[in-house]
């Protein structure tokens, strides 16, 4: 067991089971969000690196590709195991460099290794099958087998969670991985090459490269290597690599950006659904894709819910994440603040009513206050722009037919959320969204066991559930003949 952050804390890459700088000697400096204080550096590699990355996880390919599945199983299990063995120091780091409270950075640590342990389960899942032949003398067969070297991509904002979906379902296929990190949130990256360390996964399976998102990403969508890129991020950036996957045609997974709309309609229970904003909105001070970005409520009970959301709004406890109690911590840097500084006054603009907070908070530095807007429109930027602070703004409807219009208007279709005591209502409501994700009564429904993905621009293909390992195995068809038969 290791015993502090700082054994976590590498400022170095991790490329064929060695640690090493850049080629230039270059680093970025890493930051508290919370403090504006320097945590370290990490090398600021380029092209270069990265391409010997690829080399190192090609060649730990040839042979970890012929490992069985129960020796995968079993090193998942205990990289699981060093995860939660580690778990209070893998959290201070997280919250360190990230911003987000204690509390949420134990839970994040604990969701990256049920993903581990999960894939880990279904390492021994994958299976084949036998096809009844057209022909009485050949037999069909189709196997799936592990796509090659893949290059997974990861945000800011879930620096742990985000690379245990990738990296889960990756080594339980028998592929090996070129990891690129958020620049913002390098360390919780990097962690993960001490923990396949301890795991004793081999050398060259995991490697880790921090530095230009240009460069890196343009070695690992045009290496002819790599064949399947998996990223999360900003739709924006998921078009761009898209585009430069296709010429080499590699596979591609992105869980994208999201417009999350949360519907509360007249019959809803009010306690409940004011539970499930706050986690809905506020988590991780409103900087995740499935965020709720609209609130949309129903005519009847709107009064009542904006007034509520009000309160419970201006409770939350503001602070460094690191101290007990922490509810909200800062965001992620000023460009952020700046943002929903500018939806602020664009909503106020146009009509909105600020009835919480809707200033920087008096802590200073990128710190908000949790805000709510009343009086939302359609005119407003964040019924079409994605949110990621903690801003709330509440839309009036009169009924479910608008309610379900206004949810659909938007090119993002990954998350949303409403309230109602109907059973009808909930069977029709849940139809006529086009999400990828659902929560029905329920502002929290991410598990290991179900498929997590977004529709429209919000991504293509799924992670978690049985379905999380598909996009990193190929499918053969064997046809076998003369048998004699």
């Amino acid at each position: 067991m290791l015993a502090s952050s700082d054994a976590f804390r590498r400022e170095a890459n991790l490329i064929g089971g060695q640690w090493v700088g850049a080629d230039s000697g270059a680093v970025i400096e890493v930051t508290n969000p919370a403090t504006g204080e320097k945590i370290g550096t990490v090398p600021n590699a380029g092209r270069a690196e990265t391409a010997r990355a690829i080399d190192a996880a090609q060649k730990a390919f040839e042979s970890f590709r012929k490992t069985s599945v129960l020796e995968r199983s079993k090193m998942l299990r205990r990289l699981h195991d060093a995860i939660m063995d580690n778990q209070e120091a893998l959290a201070r780091l997280l919250s360190t460099e990230q911003g987000k409270s204690l509390a949420e950075a134990r839970g994040e640590v604990a969701f990256s290794a049920g993903y581990v342990l999960w894939f880990a389960e279904q390492a021994r899942r994958i299976y084949g099958e036998v096809v009844p032949s057209p022909w009485a003398d050949r037999r069909i067969l189709v196997t799936r087998e592990p796509v090659g070297v893949i290059a997974a991509i990861t945000p800011w904002n879930f620096p742990s969670s985000m690379l245990a979906r990738k990296l889960g379902p990756a080594l339980a296929a028998g592929c090996t991985a070129v990891v690129k990190p958020a620049s913002q949130t390098p360390y919780s990256g990097l962690a993960w090459g001490v923990m396949a360390e301890e795991a004793g996964i081999p050398a060259g399976v995991i490697n880790i490269v921090t530095g230009s998102a240009a460069e890196i990403g343009a070695e690992l969508t045009s290496n002819p290597i790599v064949k399947k890129i998996t990223f999360t991020g900003s739709t924006e950036v998921g078009k761009k690599l898209m585009a430069a996957a296709a010429g080499t045609v590699k596979k591609v997974s992105m869980e994208l950006g999201g417009n999350a709309p949360f519907i509360v309609f007249d019959d809803a229970d009010l306690d409940r659904a004011i539970a499930g904003a706050m986690i809905a909105k506020y988590r991780n001070s409103g900087q995740t894709c499935v965020c709720t970005n609209r609130f949309i409520v129903q005519a009847g009970i709107h009064d009542r819910f904006v007034e509520r959301l009000a309160e419970e709004s201006n409770r939350l406890k503001v602070g460094n994440g690191l101290e007990e109690g922490t509810q909200q911590g800062p965001l992620i840097d000023m460009k952020a603040v700046e943002t929903v500084e500018s939806f602020v006054a664009d909503a106020v603009a146009k009509g909105g009513r600020v009835v919480a907070g809707g200033r920087r908070h008096a802590l200073g530095g990128t710190f908000f206050e949790p805000t709510v807007i009343a009086g939302a429109n359609t005119q407003m930027r964040f019924a079409r722009e994605e949110i990621f602070g903690p801003l709330s703004p509440v839309f009036k409807v009169d009924s479910e037919e608008e309610a379900v219009a206004l949810a659909n208007d938007t090119e993002y279709g990954l998350a949303c959320y409403f309230y109602t005591q109907d059973l009808g209502r909930a069977f029709r409501v849940m139809e006529g969204l086009k999400y990828g994700l659902i929560g029905v009564n329920e502002g929290l429904i991410t598990t290991v066991e179900a498929p997590f993905g977004g529709l429209k621009e919000s991504g293509i293909g799924k992670e978690g559930g049985h379905q999380g390992i598909d996009d990193y195995l190929d499918a053969k068809y064997v046809c076998l003949g003369g048998l004699g038969l």
